[in-house]
């Protein structure tokens, strides 16, 4: 994987003050500048080496974070494995695609191994995500860490992720939750470029729309070429197959996911669904057209808003010493 220098940092001091004025005071760039000088670099290092020989990962640990933040804050509450008594987060519905789990442990035991008990898991998802972008020839952003670990994780409470079936009014709703307006919508919803799909999970558009299940039952507002290239690829029952929600650059960070949305040619109905509201359609048509260097910066400051969700700092929660268990 092409080498990258990491000497510019796009997010501007104020717009970072702005971004994290509700955010705990126990957060900083600089968290782990005593414990764990080399922290960063050594999660570099490994997801250069992991992107190097799994270039499609990157979408995957962006997913990791965004699941992670959406159920209970950012606290690496997904990372964690069902138990006899519990089923965890990772075992939900939602999050059955997920992937990267074993490149996070390897990172956790490598910052493990430099710095016993000091990293959180929960900083670990954030900054392999940043970076994943970043190698990804995305933006990068400054990482406020500090973040403890939770030690819950229910199934049932995956109920908070948005949905690829989700409209507009479906979305504000859920991430006005979390803190996040409606540009945020549509700017994360651009991770998309970097992103893959399990043919089950737009099926529906293309065999069983509307409940009736035939083969005219499909999307209304997904390009009818689209449909015949994505049928192609996904019969009504594949539970397996991928495919690219950026077709053509799905491993290059970029603003051409905005082009197939307002091409009607995106993969989920919830992106879609950005052409229905006056604001995200304008964003949409607009970055479609260019302006990839104000997409990025906008993405870096949802990024980091997005990151300082409902965190845990201080005595709250712990330092996981494996991220799939919690500490005994």
């Amino acid at each position: 994987m092409e080498s990258r220098s990491l000497n510019v940092v796009l997010v501007p001091l104020a717009s970072l003050i702005l971004l994290l004025g509700l955010t705990s005071a126990q957060l900083s760039v600089d968290y782990y500048s005593k414990t764990c000088p080399g922290a960063e670099e050594i999660v570099r290092k490994e997801m250069i080496q992991i992107l190097s020989a799994a270039p499609s990962l990157a979408g995957p640990f962006l997913r990791l974070h965004f699941h992670d933040c959406f159920v209970r804050g950012c606290d690496g509450s997904v990372l964690l494995d069902s138990t006899s008594g519990t089923k965890a987060e990772k075992d939900a519905k939602p999050n059955l695609t997920l992937r990267g789990f074993g490149s996070v442990e390897r990172v956790k035991a490598k910052l493990e191994k430099a710095c016993p008990n000091t990293v959180s898991c929960a900083d670990v998802l954030a900054l392999m995500a940043r970076d994943a972008v970043w190698l990804s020839k995305g933006p990068t952003w400054p990482v406020w860490l500090g973040r403890k670990d939770g030690r819950i994780s229910l199934a049932n409470e995956t109920k908070q992720l948005p949905p690829p079936k989700a409209n507009l009014t479906q979305l504000i709703q859920m991430f006005s939750v979390k803190g996040l307006d409606l540009k945020d919508i549509v700017v994360l919803s651009g991770g998309h470029t970097i992103g893959t799909a399990h043919c089950s999970s737009i099926s529906d558009r293309l065999y069983n729309f509307t409940g009736l299940d035939n083969l005219s039952d499909v999307d209304p507002f997904l390009d009818m070429k689209y449909i015949t290239k994505l049928r192609s690829k996904c019969s009504p029952t594949d539970t397996k197959t991928l495919i690219e929600m950026d077709p053509g650059s799905f491993k290059t960070f970029d603003n051409s996911y905005y082009k197939l949305v307002a091409k009607r040619r995106s993969a989920f109905h919830s992106d879609w669904a950005l052409l229905t509201n006056s604001f995200t359609r304008d964003y949409v048509l607009k970055h479609a057209n260019g302006f990839e260097s104000e997409f990025f910066q906008d993405f870096a400051d949802s990024m980091i808003k997005m990151g300082n969700v409902d965190v845990l700092t201080g005595s709250q929660g712990e330092i996981r010493k494996t991220c799939s268990v919690v500490n005994y």
